[in-house]
């Protein structure tokens, strides 16, 4: 019975050693699994270095350098057109959204009232011509009179001398015997009457003069009522040329508010026109935080939200002079109440690349617009995140 409860034991210390000899291989798959891991967890923190020390040498060379913001917005100097005299609207010779050139009709008012008002200046200005005229005449009429009168003294004056020796003469015949007293007493008496017909004229040459110097003054008063009707005549000959509404620059018309028959007085707006593209700029509204170190001239990278995936590059053409809270209706008072600081913003004023034209025939004033401005100025060279760390590892020039 020994010998039969022996075997049984044999058998199974046999089984159990074979089982421990066989027990490592089902944890084999597990200890490689653990490898497999460990290896990507250290692939995964050499990649995170490489991404860390990347993102670090692209802020340290190129982000800390751009300021960017979504604040800003399409601009353009829209005009908005209105009459400068009153009238009714005759024809409308554009539709919203037409392309026009400088210098084209738009509007146009009756004609019939300036026309006459112009036929009527026009007819001061014949008349006043016609007031010159005659007193220029009068003038020249006048300059004769005194020609005359000087030859009239000159005969005048020969008489006088001639009558003044005949009067010597007499006398001095009559003293001596040889004359009547009567033809003595007729020669002064001649003499006398000589003198008076010189003072005479010599007195009608003064009164020429004078009349010389009003005919003079009358020329000058025709002249000036001359002036005034050309300045009438280029007036309604200006309110003419008015009744028609034009086009200031190149553009596209929009909210067109003139209706035929329409009477319209000056200051009522008829219509607008807004700039072409080339003409636009953009407001960026920075923090004054964001603008210490941005100049006039630095590049600007734009995102234009009605154009997604589209850089339009610009340049800084100045910086506003004040905040904008400055020039809002009702400015700030920071010195009355309860203070709360509040960061301000400064309106930016960007101009496209003339390169640009292409990409800028979609664009509108009013249009939102994300802008990033390089503050390290027009020489510098913009590179993505591997461009940045290859320049820095000497890689590229």
């Amino acid at each position: 019975m020994n010998a039969i409860s022996e075997k049984p034991v044999t058998d199974t210390a046999d089984q159990a050693t074979t089982s421990r000899a066989a027990d490592p291989a089902p944890h084999a798959p597990a200890r490689g699994l653990g490898n497999i891991r460990r290896t990507l967890r250290f692939g995964a923190a050499i990649i995170g270095a490489v991404a860390v020390l990347m993102t670090g040498t692209w802020w340290f060379t190129e982000g800390r350098y751009l300021v960017s913001t979504d604040n800003a917005y399409v601009q353009g100097d829209i005009a908005v057109l209105s009459p400068r005299i009153s009238g009714h609207v005759s024809e409308i010779l554009v539709h919203d959204n037409q392309t026009v050139r400088a210098g084209d009709p738009l509007v146009r008012l009756r004609t019939e009232e300036w026309q006459a008002r112009l036929a009527s200046a026009q007819a001061g200005v014949a008349q006043a011509e016609a007031a010159v005229a005659t007193a220029r005449a009068q003038i020249a009429a006048q300059q004769a009179q005194i020609v005359q009168t000087g030859a009239d003294i000159a005969n005048a004056e020969a008489e006088r001398d001639r009558a003044a020796a005949d009067a010597s003469r007499y006398t001095s015949l009559s003293g001596q015997g040889w004359s009547s007293r009567q033809a003595a007493e007729k020669a002064i008496a001649d003499l006398r009457k000589a003198e008076a017909q010189l003072a005479a004229q010599r007195a009608l040459r003064d009164v020429a003069v004078r009349q010389l110097d009003v005919a003079e003054a009358n020329l000058g008063q025709a002249e000036a009522r001359l002036l005034a009707a050309r300045a009438e005549a280029d007036l309604a000959r200006i309110d003419l040329d008015n009744t028609e509404i034009r086009a200031p620059f190149d553009g596209v018309v929009g909210n067109r508010a003139a209706q035929l028959g329409q009477f319209v007085a000056p200051g009522t707006q008829l219509i607008a026109i807004a700039p072409p593209p080339a003409r636009q700029y953009v407001v960026a509204n920075f923090k004054e935080t964001q603008i210490t170190a941005m100049r006039p001239g630095q590049p600007v990278t734009l995102s234009v939200d009605a154009m997604p995936g589209l850089e339009i590059h610009g340049v800084i053409d100045s910086l506003a002079p004040a905040t904008g809270s400055q020039f809002s209706l009702l400015p700030p008072e920071n010195a009355t109440g309860n203070f709360t600081k509040i960061v301000q913003r400064v309106p930016v004023r960007i101009t496209f690349s003339a390169a640009e034209a292409e990409k800028l025939s979609l664009l509108r004033p009013g249009l939102s617009v994300e802008a990033e401005v390089d503050t390290r100025g027009p020489g510098a060279v913009r590179r993505g995140l591997f461009g940045a760390t290859a320049a820095t590892l000497g890689l590229t020039r």
